[in-house]
Formats: structure tokens, C-alpha cells, sequence
């Protein structure tokens, strides 16, 4: 996500990039890329915005507004501590709220199935190593999981999608 105290630039490039969009000028053309942004949305899946209580009101209800559009079929998880607090200032988005969740700790055997179903990078680690990473790292902190996967899926992605290595080790 886009760093501390975003404009709408810098939210607008942070969405392009989560959804795969070209992130040149584009998020600097606001009618363009709005309406790539709502294109991409009509695709079903979820988008998480971590930090979001960073966000300024303007930016939350831009958020609403893509959100808003006809045919949007991604769902917006807004994550973090302090989010109610921001939300308040936009009622239009708050009122959108359909369920609030707190995320405790993984359990370990909750670990490998959990990583799998969150990015298919986990499908072909091996279970020792996840566990290695979790107990030596994470302890189940889904968090500190999504720092770690950003970091692997980065790295497979350089690497062409070939497997350099075991997860937790450096090949």
C-alpha cells in the first residue's frame, strides 16, 4: 500500500498495482484511471488495504465511490487496529460495513492450510519449513505472514515462478 499519509495519487498507483494495471502515468490521470480501477473491480476478489486508518476521509470515500460502481464484484477488506475510528468520518463508507473481525494469533496446525488458501506461493512449501518460519518468525501472526509472502512471491516472481530454494532458507 501506498505509504503514510497518501494522496489520492498515491493510492490511486497503489490500487493499479495491486490489480495488475499499468502503473505508469496512468494513476496520475484521475478519469482513466478511475475508470480502469473500476474495470479491474468488476472482477471477483478481494482486495486488502492494510493501514487503512491512515487513509484521509477523501481518500476513504474515493475508496466508496470505486466500490460504489455498478458491476463492482471485489470485496474491501480494510485491516488494522483504529479503523472504526477513521470510518466514523465517513459515514457513506461506514454505513457499507457489513461485519467487523479481530484476527488473533494462528495456532501452528492452523499455519500450513491457512498460507495455502492465502497465496498459492504456500501450496509448495514444504510443511517443516513453514513451520520453521512460523516458530522462528511469524508465530502465527497473519501480519508478519503477509510481510513474508510479499518477500516470497517477489522473489518467485524474479525467478520466473521456478522454486530457488526451500521457503525459510537462502538458496
Amino acid at each position: 500500500m501506498a505509504g503514510v499519509a497518501p494522496g489520492l495519487p498515491q493510492l490511486r498507483a497503489s490500487l493499479c498495482e495491486a490489480l495488475g494495471l499499468p502503473s505508469g502515468a496512468l494513476p496520475h490521470r484521475a478519469g482513466p484511471a478511475s475508470q480502469a480501477l473500476t474495470r479491474a473491480l468488476a472482477e471477483p476478489g478481494v482486495l486488502f488495504i492494510d493501514d487503512a486508518q491512515r487513509l484521509t476521509p477523501p481518500l476513504l470515500d474515493y475508496l466508496r465511490q470505486l466500490w460504489d460502481a455498478p458491476g463492482c464484484a471485489a470485496a474491501l477488506v480494510l485491516c488494522r487496529a483504529g479503523n472504526e475510528r477513521a470510518l466514523a468520518r465517513v459515514s457513506a463508507l461506514r454505513s457499507r460495513v457489513l461485519t467487523w473481525h479481530q484476527v488473533g494469533r494462528l495456532e501452528p496446525s492452523q499455519v500450513p492450510q491457512t498460507l495455502s488458501l492465502f497465496h498459492p506461493v504456500w501450496a509448495q512449501a514444504e510443511r517443516d519449513d513453514v513451520a520453521r518460519v512460523d516458530e522462528q518468525m511469524a508465530r502465527g501472526n497473519l501480519r508478519t505472514w503477509a510481510k513474508i509472502t510479499g518477500g516470497v512471491a517477489s522473489r518467485t516472481s524474479r525467478a520466473g515462478g521456478r522454486r530457488r530454494g526451500r521457503v525459510g532458507r537462502r538458496a
